[in-house]
Parts: C-alpha cells; sequence; structure tokens
C-alpha cells in the first residue's frame, strides 16, 4: 500500500472567511447583483459550482456588513444548520453568518473541495453550541485535510471533475428533455391547441403527427366533472381514478439489521435531492409494495410538495410520501397530471393552520385531469414517452457514475491510489 499524504491543518495555508446579513429592514440593501449564499442554498444545490442563491446584496448591503465579496472558485462550507454542504463559488459572491469560506492561493481549491465533501463526519465532530451547533473559523482552521503537491492537486480534481461533468451534463439535457414533454403535454392536454388548429380549420399542427392530427376531433363539449369544455370523445376524470396513491409507512418499525440487505428509507428529503445520500436504514422486511426502485413514481404530499419519478435506487417508502401507480396510464401521464396540479395542492396545503402543510385523499379526488381517446394517448407515448425514456437512462447512468465517483474519491484523496496509476503512467 503507498503512503498516504500528510494532512495538514486548512488555517496553515488557506484564508477562512465568515459571512454576514445585511438589515432586513432596508430594502436598499436587497435585490442587487452580488449572489448572497446561505446553508440553504447549499443544501439545495446541485453540482460543484454555485453561482446564486435565493437572494442577492446591493453593494451598499455588502458593505454595510461583515460579509466579504469571495472570488470565483472558493470553496464555501455550511458551517451550520445544516453542516457540510460544499459547493465552488463560479462567480465573485457573498455568503451569510451561517457559511465558512475557504481561499486558496497556492493550491487546487477543487480538490478541497472534493476533500470536505468527504469530511462531514469530521465538520461535525468539530461543531459546537447549545442552541445550535455550528464551526467556528478558529474550528474549520484546525480541520486536517490531505496536501498533496500541487500537481497532484490538480490531477485529482481533474479525474474527479470529469465524472462529475459528465453527471452535470446528465442533469442539464434531463431538465431539457422534461422542459419539452411538459411544454407538449401542456399544448396536447391542458390547452388542447391541435383540437383548437383543427376546430380553425387547419391541417396540421406542430408536434401533431398526421396521423394523430387527423384522428382529432374538432369541437368541444361540456365536461361532465369540469373543469370546463373538452374535446369531444375525451374525459374529465377525477386524479384519484387514474392511478393508485400507497401511503408510506412510518418505518422506525422496520429497524435496520446491517446484514447487508437494509434498505434506504427515502422520505422527502431525498426525493427533492433525487438521490439517497444520507438516509436513514430500514430492514429487508419491509412489504415488497412499499419498496421503490429506479423508474417508481413518488408524490409527496405533506411538507414540500412534489412530484417526481424516481432514479436514486432500491428504497424504502417512507410516510409522507406516495407511490403512484396506475395499470392503465403510464408514469408520465400520471406525473405531468400531478405536477399540473400542484399550484392548487400548495395553495390548500399552505392554508392548513398547522407546521406541516399537507393535501388529503379528497383532494385528489376533486383535482381534475383530462384523458384524450386511446389514439391519442398511443401518439403521446411514442413522442412523450420516448422523451422520458432517454430521461432515465440519463438518470441510471449519473447515479452509477457517482457511485465510481464516490468509490473513486477516499482512495484518490489519501493517496492510496496515485493518477499516474489510473492513466498507467505507473508500475501496478
Amino acid at each position: 500500500m503507498r503512503d498516504r499524504w500528510p494532512e495538514v491543518p486548512l488555517g496553515e495555508f488557506a484564508e477562512v472567511v465568515g459571512g454576514g446579513t445585511p438589515s432586513t429592514k432596508d430594502d436598499s440593501f436587497w435585490g442587487g447583483e452580488i449572489a448572497w449564499i446561505t446553508p440553504k442554498d447549499l443544501a439545495q444545490h446541485h453540482g460543484r459550482f454555485i453561482e446564486r442563491g435565493e437572494r442577492s446584496l446591493t453593494r451598499s448591503g455588502l458593505a454595510s456588513s461583515s460579509a466579504k465579496l469571495l472570488p470565483e472558485r472558493t470553496v464555501v462550507v455550511s458551517s451550520r444548520a445544516p453542516i457540510g454542504y460544499v459547493a465552488l463559488s463560479g462567480r465573485p459572491l457573498a455568503t451569510n453568518q451561517g457559511c465558512r469560506s475557504l481561499i486558496f492561493s497556492d493550491d487546487e481549491p477543487e480538490f478541497f473541495y472534493y476533500v470536505l465533501k468527504t469530511s462531514e463526519a469530521k465538520l461535525e465532530a468539530l461543531a459546537s453550541g447549545t442552541t445550535f451547533r455550528e464551526i467556528t473559523g478558529t474550528a474549520m482552521k484546525r480541520v486536517l485535510v490531505p496536501r498533496p503537491p500541487l500537481r497532484e492537486q490538480r490531477a485529482i480534481a481533474a479525474v474527479l471533475g470529469a465524472l462529475d461533468d459528465k453527471i452535470e451534463q446528465n442533469r442539464r439535457t434531463a431538465l431539457v428533455l422534461e422542459r419539452l414533454a411538459w411544454a407538449i403535454f401542456r399544448a396536447w392536454f391542458v390547452d388542447f391547441e391541435p383540437v383548437r388548429a383543427k376546430a380553425e380549420g387547419r391541417t396540421s399542427f406542430p408536434s401533431t403527427p398526421k396521423g394523430v392530427f387527423d384522428a382529432l376531433p374538432a369541437c368541444f363539449v361540456d365536461a361532465e366533472l369540469g373543469p370546463g369544455p373538452v374535446p369531444k370523445g375525451w374525459e374529465s376524470k377525477a386524479l384519484a381514478s387514474t392511478a393508485t396513491f400507497l401511503n408510506g409507512l412510518a418505518l422506525q418499525k422496520y429497524p435496520p439489521r446491517g446484514d447487508g440487505s437494509d434498505l434506504r428509507v427515502i422520505k422527502i428529503a431525498q426525493l427533492r435531492k433525487g438521490v439517497a445520500d444520507g438516509a436513514d436504514w430500514a430492514n429487508a422486511d419491509v412489504p415488497e409494495r412499499y419498496v421503490i426502485d429506479d423508474g417508481d413514481l413518488l408524490f409527496s404530499w405533506s411538507g414540500t410538495l412534489d412530484a417526481r419519478l424516481w432514479f436514486g435506487g432500491k428504497g424504502a417508502l417512507n410516510q409522507h410520501l406516495f407511490k403512484v401507480t396506475s395499470t392503465r396510464y403510464s408514469p408520465w401521464f400520471c406525473l405531468l397530471w400531478i405536477r399540473h396540479n400542484l399550484p392548487g395542492f400548495r395553495a390548500i396545503a399552505a392554508s392548513k393552520a398547522t407546521t406541516m402543510g399537507h393535501i388529503k385523499r379528497v383532494h385528489l379526488q376533486e383535482a381534475r385531469v383530462v384523458v384524450p381517446t386511446a389514439d391519442v394517448l398511443r401518439a403521446a407515448d411514442r413522442d412523450i414517452g420516448a422523451l422520458y425514456d432517454v430521461y432515465a437512462e440519463l438518470m441510471v447512468e449519473s447515479r452509477r457514475l457517482a457511485s465510481i465517483r464516490d468509490l473513486l474519491l477516499p482512495h484518490l484523496l489519501s493517496g492510496e491510489i496515485r493518477v499516474a496509476s489510473i492513466e498507467g503512467r505507473d508500475e501496478p
């Protein structure tokens, strides 16, 4: 086994910078050109480089607070609520006091981004405080990290960065495919644009195959259940009638055994991020219908209401999530109708006088979907379904690439494996 890289306190070679918050009572401090990053922004962020948060500062807002303008490629770490989320600044920006930022002058920032991404337990151990746990600037300076020669730092960052670049490219492509699918869905099933075009006497419509367009009705009728006129021959139905909405379990009843068969517990946090990282475990006695896998449609009906196809691997369905299945309609059809109704669901949840807003099954019954004739649905399956087929391939590939990256990470960062060995420039 090779010797590991020596570990050095961060404070010996990196500048540790805190953040700040201007007065929220002065509107002139907010909404400017300077991105302002908080731990919440870091927790919700995908990818290595972050360029914006929910809020931004003006120059006067920056000057009025202890926040500093950080240069591009600064390593930003959430130091409280929650601890251990990491990103690289993709542009000059500032942070609030819940972040500690690291500026490197003689080292490769991207290498230390990866080091700190794998140091969550080490960071947590350094946190202190009674009201809330926090990593102070002094504690951050004491964090021990490997510090190989600069050439090795850059080589390691290049290998890991190439994998993350592909994952990010897949994510952006998948997002474009989802937007395209949504646009076609709205045109066909919400705004009825092809049917309206035919009713106006047109003989074709973009995105609608000629055979399908010819089979479309040229008029509308009042829907029995609402929400208004629908193309003749199409049906308005309750969302609840299109699929089975299986609520998850309180999985603490299935404590993990650590025997290699345990399942990740998929909660709302995992659904939002699309990965099972950091999830709790449950044993494999969870009933089969509560086991989820790639391609399953999940819908969080409480707290943060959202609906997504899951591609984070096998897991167990936690309470506050529906697993949505249908024997009649494709997952994309159910997904997009849930998303169409999400604004209404979120308004209902927000009106609840509880700390955690939610919807009830009666709201699934009240929500409406429009179901076309079988030939139109088959055509949509060919077009929209094909987009989601590619989407699924990209998401599964990204998870596999992430697994390879995570397998390499500790060995490269410690020095057990050298980049020269991977590239074939070194003896086994």
